[in-house]
């Protein structure tokens, strides 16, 4: 199976054994951030240091004129990724003759919801989500589109890969976390994930929905969660608080805005993109998921994009229905978290990839080359080898 590690440019640039390290655990590509949100992130090899502290959603490369008037805009890096950051490590693991793919990261970026709080999900409480856009925005959703085909088409680049195209919710990991002390399940993580910003609102409208009897609903529906009364069946329980009828139109809206945002992204790539650049999408195929693997319809998303990367950290069951939508030419990747720190298992890769391919699985992404000890690294070379 083909196989591409993770990879940020600060792992590559200033440590000149970086490449030939990556290439030599036997991947055929790496995946390399262009644009990437606010992070903390180790280098547990990096010759010059040991932590880098990106601290807000920046992209690697410089960013074209045509933004220089435009309200929402991307922002170079600081010092942890400067200049054309993302070239300088493309040219260097292209050297160690590894084929480079984009990371493109999208509706994700605090720095975007703190400079411009309009932009962001607004949840049944009137909270916003400054790490969350809201892709139901008009012109959140040009500057996304126009970001993704700017990030994912760099010179030299033969694919990319498009994380968080879709709805963000409450689930960021955002720095120093406190919001564990309620288990929300599915249920409760999509209720609070329904943004009620005036976009979202007259989208409800449309589906025949009062947004402020919206509200009230949803807080209602949450009051047993923070009692700690969760009753998690998934969608049937969102069904089961809301009503069916307006459970359906809630999704209505939020997935018809999500699908026309990635057939948008997907399309600017490859007009900007040369004959035969691979546009992979990060997905999740629970539609009302959110978060950085976008939920999404297994088969409309087959139809528009070469393929997509699945989490398998927590098994390979995920894989299945894209599987079951797959063309003979799709790319199914099974993403395995491989840094020991992070609960991932290298040792068990081989066995994992094993069960990856039963399910249809064609490729791998190992997250992630850059974090991992070199004792991760080592069982990651065996496992390939």
């Amino acid at each position: 199976m083909r196989a591409s590690a993770f990879v940020y440019p600060w792992d590559v640039n200033g440590d000149p054994g970086a490449p030939e390290r990556i290439a030599g655990l036997g991947v055929d590509q790496v995946t390399l951030a262009s644009a990437y949100h606010s992070t903390r992130a180790l280098t547990p090899r990096h010759p010059r240091h040991r932590i880098v502290t990106a601290e807000y959603a920046a992209v690697y490369y410089p960013a074209g004129d045509h933004w220089a008037d435009r309200r929402l805009r991307p922002h170079p890096a600081g010092d942890w990724a400067p200049g054309d950051a993302y070239g300088e490590a493309a040219e260097a693991l292209a050297g160690a003759g590894l084929d480079v793919h984009t990371w493109v990261i999208l509706a994700h970026s605090s720095r975007l919801g703190a400079e411009h709080p309009d932009t962001s999900v607004v949840n049944a409480y009137g909270d916003r989500y400054p790490w969350a856009p809201c892709i139901a925005q008009p012109a959140t959703r040009a500057y996304l589109t126009d970001l993704a085909a700017e990030a994912a088409v760099r010179p030299g680049a033969a694919g990319t890969e498009l994380e968080s195209l879709g709805w963000y919710g409450l689930q960021h990991l955002h720095a120093h976390d406190k919001t564990a002390g309620v288990a929300l399940g599915d249920a409760g993580q999509y209720l609070m994930a329904l943004c009620f910003c005036p976009a979202c609102r007259a989208g409800y409208a449309e589906q025949g929905l009062d947004a402020d009897e919206l509200a009230t609903a949803v807080q209602e529906a949450l009051e047993p969660l923070w009692r700690g009364a969760a009753d998690d069946g998934g969608w049937p329980t969102v069904e089961k608080l809301l009503g069916e009828p307006v459970a359906a139109a809630t999704r209505a809206w939020r997935d018809g805005r999500a699908r026309t945002l990635q057939e948008a992204a997907m399309a600017a790539v490859r007009a900007a993109a040369p004959e035969g650049f691979q546009v992979l999408l990060h997905a999740d195929p629970v539609a009302y998921h959110c978060g950085a693997n976008a939920g999404v319809d297994p088969a409309h998303v087959l139809s528009v994009a070469d393929g997509v990367v699945v989490p398998c950290a927590g098994g390979t069951a995920l894989l299945t229905p894209f599987a079951e939508h797959a063309r003979a030419d799709t790319v199914l990747a099974a993403n395995f978290t491989v840094v020991s720190g992070m609960g991932g298992g290298p040792g068990t890769l081989a066995a994992d990839a094993a069960r990856a391919r039963a399910l249809g699985a064609t490729e791998l992404r190992l997250y992630h080359a850059g974090l991992a000890s070199d004792g991760d690294l080592a069982a990651v070379r065996e496992a390939l080898r």
